[in-house]
This record gives structure tokens, sequence and C-alpha cells, in this order.
């Protein structure tokens, strides 16, 4: 049986007490996989409500999102190009594109934020997470593995939480909500052997 490790905020601080009176006995407590499973779903649900934002989340939690109608770089205004910056000798200047408001996940931001509870290092996009752990047939889902949609799951990822439901980020936020079939990739992907 495969064990995971997670990460306790208490027992790491006994430890790295520990290890500055003996280095190389500190370690992290094995956990079974059903703690594991139990602690990524714990950590998921206590993020519902948290909103939307395109790009947000990290494996520290909610960040700030990325404005999805940014540009990627930067435009540069000339003069002349806008009433009152006709200056003879005045240089381009960068404009920075609309500010993100929102504070949030977005779905792979979500995933990659939940497992790092249990010191799994996922991708940052969906479509790189598809091609990661054990792929699984729907029929063989288990809480805790990932549901994709879209081509090679390269639209959004969601965490199968059991009894046909699932965690994922809409757009108004983290929540809970029935499997969704229509779209949904193939394969399910087990972190959580």
């Amino acid at each position: 049986m495969k064990r995971f490790f997670a990460p306790m905020a208490l027992f790491l601080g006994l430890m790295m007490g520990l290890a500055l009176v003996a280095p190389g006995v500190a370690s992290a407590a094995p956990v079974s996989r059903d703690q594991a499973v139990n602690l990524v779903i714990a950590r998921g649900l206590a993020q519902r409500g948290v909103p939307y934002a395109w790009g947000g989340g990290d494996i520290n939690g909610p960040t700030m999102g990325k404005p999805d109608d940014a540009p990627s770089v930067a435009p540069s205004v000339t003069p002349g190009s806008v009433p009152g910056l006709d200056v003879p000798g005045l240089a381009p200047v960068d404009v920075p594109g609309p500010v993100p408001s929102v504070v949030g996940f977005d779905a792979s931001g979500l995933i990659q934020y939940v497992y790092a509870g249990v010191n799994a290092k996922l991708p940052r996009s969906s479509g790189a997470m598809y091609n990661v752990g054990q792929k699984v047939t729907p029929a063989q889902a288990l809480p805790a593995d990932l549901i994709f949609y879209g081509p090679e799951g390269s639209q959004s990822v969601a965490m199968f939480l059991g009894n046909n439901q699932m965690l994922e980020v809409t757009d108004t936020g983290v929540q809970v909500s029935p499997v969704r079939t229509a779209e949904m990739a193939p394969y399910l992907v087990r972190i959580i052997a």
C-alpha cells in the first residue's frame, strides 16, 4: 500500500525543534490512503463559497485572478494616438491592462491547492493534470479522483466526492454539484493510489 505524508503545522513545528537538536531525525507522519483522501476532501470543502477568479489560486490558497480579457502584453500608446499626448519627443508609454479585482480560484488552482495538503505537486493547468496519476474509468471512480472536461482534460477539472457529487469551481465560485457527464473526458485521474 502506498503511503502519503500530510503536512501538519504542529507536528512540523515540533520536528523542526527536534531537527535543531538532532539533525536528520525529523520526518512527516505517514497517513493511510483513507486519511489522505479525507484530508484533501476536507481541504476542498472548506473552500466552498470562495469566488471564481480566472487564473486564481495556487498551492497556498486563493490568489488574485487574472482578467480573462487582459492582453498578454500591455499595449503601447504612441504619441498622437491619444488626444493630449501629441507632444514632440514623447516616447511610447506602456498602459497596463485591466486590473484583476477578485481573489479566488479557478478549477486547476483549487485542485492544486487541495492536493498540496498531502504534498502532491500537481501542474497548474487541467490539461497537464490529466497526464499525471493513474487513469481510471468513471465506473472505477473513488472519492478524491479528478474528473476532467474537454479534449484531454483541457477545459476544466473537478474532484469526485462520491455519491454522484463533485467539488468544482463554477462562474460563481467553489461549490458541490452533481457529476456532469456531458463533455467529460473518458478517464478520471487517481492521484492518491
